[in-house]
């Protein structure tokens, strides 16, 4: 007898199972570390910022709401598969396919009972935990005492308990709808449901769950109804925002009615769970059905045809009403000072003299053109950098107020090239230096601004009152940089250099607190995770006092100690109480307010200065300039200031973060002098003004007066920016700080017309007392031109200024060589009882190094222009050869760019004849002239005749100021 051993089992590989747990240990561990150093970064930096309770609400909120969403989704979907698999048929015979489905079920079944409750609960928990802040303005929302003119509710309800009720049933119907089906599931999987030979059977145990839930979410269903009555009041319709004739009348009882029928079904699938009869809660669900067809659609409809069209406007007008005086309302424009305003357009003589503060004050420096110049003179070396467009502020200098181009020399490590080390870019260039400030209304005789603050030291009006002009914190300063060392430390950041060869260059430590410390190995290991940097962690330079600056950006340490606000999209530097601060303009925003239209914030703030917008909440229908904050642009620490505190949004945001804001009681009387009136609040105001500066609902519904922003002068796609300017207005005591913008008749296409409808006006100036903001600030004034008067729009003023013949060949001839001409911003001022219009010409090289300088002034006043060297030049002879006024270039004699400078102390004459000077030059326009009618004509002989002399007056010309 043999026998055949067994087969020697093979060896289980104990090792290799060993180093697979470990290897997956080690990994999840090294993610967990990665998780936590981005988390421990997050905490170091806002404790750092002493605002660590803003981190730690979002955290709680957000851990929290997870939690909720998480057991809310899967706790109820756990409990439904239990009792259906529990309460499942024993002994019943299953067909064929539901065995071979059972076979391939029953071995998954433990892990599908808890797999797929905590499936749909992670994914609940992150939904969930998104919508923390709408569950912290529901629990900390605030009266408003304005109520609703429908339902007669606090308007707060809509901003902060609606949202939240919506978004509460929505995710109570996705619990019961996931659970009603995956009873249906299992249920049918294990018996409970049989479904065969034209028969459904459902056992008592599946009826009284399946009727149960389905009731439950048909009340939840009768509760949305119920509350999309009140959502009436925040929808858009055809015209309006809010609910009409046909809404009040016929939508808002539909719903009701909806609302009770759904309940009313609602209790026969519960009486159903008891006596086991589905015919009822199926033909009343039917009727559901039927009944929201009829009465949420067909009535309706029928009210609207049959009566509201033929009749809307007598119908509509009280809902029109109510729209005006909530969009109104809602957007801040309910205090509007409208003031008819009959434009003169013949120029006299004298007829600026009671406008000499005005004329004085005109800005030709414009912000967006001179950014070369000012790099270039400033700049000194290729690690620095201004920002583009540069910014605007006014100051008080000699007692009186001085508006002002201004712009902070940044550190610009993208400049360093070869020499773009670690270590230099972290270490050595850490900062910017000083702030430089020119004159908006001065220029010197070459064309370039005129500084009254600037140098590398810095010299100035501004350093002789000794500010800190190290600027660490800034809109494009480096990712991050390592400052800060021990007192006995030879300094090596680059604070400014001196001398050609950099060794004389002064050099400075860091002594605020800006950044997290990284004096530890931990610390620095951490953050060389979150940079992704291993110098960090081996450099010897980095010391036991090292902290490290990020997040410098003012918009960016804004946005993260007040992450409720809309920011402004100008920050802009100021030297306040001797520190460069950024002001930073905050909003409180919604799109719930009742009855208020709402807008595109993305579009309404899209102009010429900001072509690519980017806001959070995007439609808006109600806006307030909530708070002020300031970032010091040394040690980057972050000031908010409650600017509006009866604001309702921050009076709830205040209970969800407090104690991050403080009173703006607090402002200093310096700081107060340097904050404005925003710059995008304005252009949404004005977008909204369009067709809501009417005061009768009337006006509204017929639309015969709308307007709209005029284009861009120089790129017609977008929007003409507004602008800052000290100027008075008509019916205004005394010049003030303001920004403006002007309308057009709201049309397109070939039946547009671009002439002047109105001219908005907003007190920009807060004032310069301690805490206390002018009583004045923010006050909007609209001159609406009457209607007999037809005075051109910017659109028209800038097309005539280019067909002008005299304006075409100065022009040209500014353009001779390698030069390029660029047209200013064109600025709309409401003076000598008309409109004035003002553009600067800067001339510039058209490759290579540029530098524009201001040349030439374009004015119009009606049909009357001038184009001359300076504007007060200009204006004299637009204004018959006296305008009464002088503006700030009274005292400057430009030097053309071919005429030689005087030597010191000499004098010239003018040396060119004006008889042969004016004879050439009319030469020129003659010829130009004739070549185009040549061109149009189809007669090349003539065209070229006409070239030719064209070309003989031009070098006359040049002949003429060569002299």
């Amino acid at each position: 007898m043999t026998s055949t051993s067994a087969p020697t089992p093979v060896p289980v590989n104990r090792s290799r199972r060993v180093i697979a747990i470990s290897l997956g240990v080690v990994a999840a561990l090294a993610v967990a570390f990665f998780l936590f150093a981005n988390l421990y970064a997050d905490w170091a930096w806002y404790d750092q910022l002493g605002i660590s309770s803003v981190l730690v609400t979002q955290w709680v909120a957000r851990v929290a709401m997870f939690a909720v969403g998480f057991l809310g989704m899967a706790i109820p979907i756990w409990i439904a598969i239990q009792l259906a698999y529990r309460l499942r048929p024993v002994y019943v015979r299953l067909s064929s396919q539901l065995d071979r489905y059972q076979e391939v079920v029953e071995p998954l079944r433990r892990l599908a009972m808890w797999g797929i409750p905590i499936f749909f609960g992670f994914f609940a928990g992150f939904a969930a935990s998104a919508q923390w802040e709408t569950t912290a303005l529901w629990l900390n929302g605030v009266q408003t005492d304005t109520v609703d003119p429908q339902f007669g509710l606090d308007t707060g309800f809509y901003l902060f308990a609606l949202p939240f009720y919506s978004g509460l049933l929505g995710f109570a119907s996705a619990v019961v709808l996931v659970s009603l089906l995956v009873t249906a599931l299992v249920s049918y999987l294990y018996g409970s449901v049989r479904i065969g030979q034209r028969e459904l059977r459902i056992s008592k145990p599946a009826r009284i769950q399946l009727a149960v839930i389905a009731g439950l979410y048909l009340l939840l269903q009768a509760g949305s109804l119920f509350l999309d009555r009140f959502r009436t009041l925040t929808e858009p319709g055809d015209r309006i925002t809010g609910a009409s004739y046909t809404a009040v009348n016929a939508t808002i009882p539909g719903l009701a009615i909806l609302s009770i029928v759904a309940i009313i079904v609602a209790i026969l699938f519960f009486v159903t769970a008891v006596i086991g009869r589905w015919r009822y809660p199926l033909i009343a669900t039917a009727l559901l059905v039927v009944t929201s067809l009829v009465v949420g659609v067909a009535y309706p409809w029928i009210v609207n045809t049959v009566q509201v069209r033929p009749n809307q406007r007598a119908l509509e007008m009280p809902y029109f009403e109510r729209n005006l005086e909530a969009t109104k309302t809602a957007f801040g424009i309910d205090g509007l000072e409208t003031t008819d305003y009959d434009a003169v357009t013949d120029a006299e003589p004298g007829q600026l003299r009671s406008d000499a503060e005005t004329t004085a004050s005109i800005r030709i420096m414009d912000p967006a053109i001179i950014q070369p110049t000012v790099r270039q003179l400033q700049q000194y070396r290729q690690y620095y950098f201004f920002d583009d467009p540069l910014d605007v502020d006014r100051y008080q200098i000699d007692g009186q107020s001085q508006d002002t181009i201004v712009s902070v020399r940044e550190v610009n490590t993208n400049g360093l090239g070869d020499a773009a080390s670690w270590q230099n870019s972290t270490l050595v260039y850490t900062h910017g230096y000083g702030l430089v400030v020119a004159k908006g209304n001065e220029r010197t005789t070459d064309g370039d601004p005129v500084f009254i603050e600037s140098g590398i030291p810095s010299t100035g009006f501004l350093t002789e009152q000794d500010y800190e002009p190290r600027v660490y914190f800034g809109e494009n300063s480096p990712a991050y940089s390592i400052v800060g060392a021990p007192a006995d430390t030879a300094p090596i950041e680059l604070d400014y250099p001196s001398g050609s060869d950099g060794g004389n260059d002064t050099r400075t430590t860091f002594d605020g607190d800006g950044g997290p410390s990284i004096g530890n190995v931990f610390n620095r290991l951490i953050y060389a995770l979150k940079f992704q940097s291993e110098q960090i962690v081996f450099s010897d330079a980095i010391n036991e006092e090292s902290q490290i600056l990020y997040d410098r950006d003012p918009a960016t340490r804004v946005q993260k100690a007040a992450p409720y606000l809309t920011l402004d999209s100008d920050p802009y530097p100021s030297v306040v109480d001797g520190r460069i601060v950024w002001i930073v303009d905050g909003y409180t925003t919604s799109d719930q307010y009742p009855y208020s239209t709402a807008t595109s914030m993305s579009q309404a703030i899209e102009d010429a200065n900001n072509p690519t917008p980017r806001v959070a909440l995007d439609n808006v229908n109600y806006i307030r300039n909530s708070v002020k904050a300031t970032v010091d642009a040394y040690d980057g620490s972050v000031t908010l200031y409650a600017w509006d505190e009866e604001d309702p949004l921050l009076q709830a945001w205040q209970k969800v973060y407090p104690s991050t804001l403080t009173s703006m009681t607090e402002m200093s009387a310096d700081l107060m002098s340097h904050v404005r009136y925003p710059t995008d609040l304005f252009k949404v105001q004005r977008a909204m003004l369009g067709e809501y500066h009417v005061d009768t609902a009337l006006s509204l519904y017929e639309r015969d007066n709308a307007w709209s922003t005029p284009a861009d002068p120089q790129n017609p796609d977008v929007n003409q920016p507004p602008y800052y300017l000290t100027m008075q207005m008509p019916g205004q005591p005394a010049p003030k700080y303001s920004m403006f913008t002007s309308f057009i008749p709201q049309s397109t296409g070939a039946d547009s017309r671009n002439v002047l409808m109105g001219y908005l006006s907003v007190d920009s100036d807060a004032g310069g007392q301690d805490g206390v903001k002018s009583e004045d600030y923010g006050k909007l004034r609209l001159l609406e031109i009457t209607a007999d008067t037809t005075v051109p729009g910017p659109g028209q003023v800038q097309n005539t200024f280019n067909s002008d013949p005299g304006v075409s060949s100065q022009i040209n001839i500014l353009q001779q060589g390698q030069s390029e001409v660029l047209n200013g911003n064109l600025l709309t001022l409401p003076v000598g009882g008309g409109l004035l219009y003002v553009q600067p010409v800067f001339v510039q090289a058209s490759s290579g190094t540029q530098l524009p300088q201001l040349q030439r002034v374009l004015v119009a006043f009606g049909t009357e222009i001038a184009f001359e060297n300076t504007l007060n030049e200009a204006l004299n002879a637009l204004f018959g050869g006296d305008s009464g006024a002088n503006a700030g270039d009274e005292e400057v004699a430009p030097t053309d760019p071919e005429t030689p400078t005087p030597e010191d102390g000499g004098t010239t004459t003018p040396t060119i004849p004006a008889a042969d000077y004016q004879a050439a030059l009319q030469d020129a326009q003659q010829a130009m002239l004739d070549r185009n009618t040549a061109m149009q004509a189809g007669d090349w002989t003539a065209y070229g005749e006409a070239d030719g002399r064209l070309t003989a007056a031009i070098e006359r010309l040049l002949e003429l100021e060569g002299q």
